[in-house]
């Protein structure tokens, strides 16, 4: 098991990045300092997480011995259960080996977009928006809506929000593509059944360290009145930033807090993360030799399909993974299509 996760070398590699920290002038480069110290914490997580699964593999091994020495099968139940436990959670760590792609231990930011059809769309992409808001908090990660338009009657004409925590990315990249909805319209008074399409987009959140140049005539730069959560005060000013990167098209937004210079900072991260993310997929060696692709939000382009009528099943169209469980799916419960599809990248 020591050798499957690697523990030792975690340990060594933690040794030695925490050396780095008692160098003279170690803070003096506070965003590279920040890098190290997220590892260090990365790598204390790793090994925490395995001397707490090999302490309760000892528990379980000791109730198991100590049941056939005293021949007590009322003990039964219990060694099952934790026979149990200890398996998940091998199964969820060796899974996490799975993510050992260049920027998986990254958080990550994701955005939403609808579909066509108006009110319907605007609402299945509210959600999902839901639905992955509450998938971070069952893993104990941190979400930040970065950017937030509202639909004109119901729903969201978009988001963006960032997940922060570790292998955040490794895991959300799993939701990247289009999602297919299927039921009784509560937007039409006629009870008749309605498909929604709605589009979601995964980065990771890029390190500071790695360049991304965008030069300054590629760059429109807008300003406008924030209209999300904020108070009236966001809503006085023109704090709200919109950058666009003319060569390729792409457009990011943000208006999640008060101070212009701070969402501006927070656009461009997320427009980095963009740019970076498409010349990785076009395998381009220079981001001014890209074009903006985009997939219609339609049918045949989904990744997964959410039927609440007739039946309800989630089902995930890469895999062939599904459940019938359609409110625990909403609710956040996606470790089971995350799992499936890390499984079959590796096949």
């Amino acid at each position: 098991m020591e050798t499957l996760f690697d523990a030792k070398g975690a340990a060594k590699e933690k040794t030695k990045l925490e050396e780095k920290t008692h160098a003279d002038g170690f803070y003096d480069d506070m965003e590279s300092a920040q890098g190290v110290l997220k590892k260090i914490k990365v790598l204390s997580d790793k090994i925490a997480a395995f001397e707490g699964l090999k302490s309760a593999w000892d528990d379980a091994l000791a109730l198991c011995d100590l049941a056939i020495e005293c021949a007590d099968e009322s003990l039964l139940g219990e060694v099952r259960q934790n026979y149990e436990d200890v398996a998940a959670r091998i199964e969820q760590m060796n899974l996490a080996t799975l993510l050992n792609g260049e920027y998986d231990a990254n958080s990550c930011i994701i955005t939403i977009h609808p579909g066509a059809g108006g009110t319907e769309a605007q609402d299945w992409a509210e959600m999902l928006f839901r639905m992955y808001t509450r998938w971070g908090e069952r893993r104990g990660y941190d979400v930040k809506v970065l950017d937030y338009l509202a639909g004109e009657e119901a729903g969201i004409k978009s988001v963006t929000f960032e997940v922060n925590g570790n292998l955040a990315y490794g895991y959300a990249k799993a939701e990247k593509g289009v999602h297919r909805l299927v039921r009784i319209s509560p937007f039409d008074s006629s009870g008749r059944r309605h498909t929604s399409f709605a589009a979601v987009e995964v980065m990771p959140v890029i390190d500071e360290e790695i360049e991304v140049t965008i030069a300054p005539e590629d760059l429109r730069v807008d300003t406008y009145r924030a209209s999300g959560a904020g108070g009236q005060h966001v809503n006085k000013t023109d704090s709200a930033i919109r950058l666009t990167h003319i060569p390729t098209g792409v457009v990011v937004s943000c208006q999640s807090e008060r101070s212009q210079m701070k969402n501006r900072a927070t656009a461009m991260k997320m427009l980095k993360a963009k740019l970076f993310e498409i010349a990785e997929e076009q395998h381009a060696e220079k981001i001014a030799d890209i074009k903006g692709v985009q997939r219609e939000i339609a049918w045949g382009s989904q990744i997964r399909s959410y039927v609440f009528h007739p039946y309800n099943m989630v089902k995930d169209h890469r895999t062939n993974y599904e459940v019938g469980n359609t409110n625990a799916v909403m609710d956040g419960d996606l470790d089971g299509f995350i799992d499936a599809f890390l499984k079959l990248k590796t096949q």
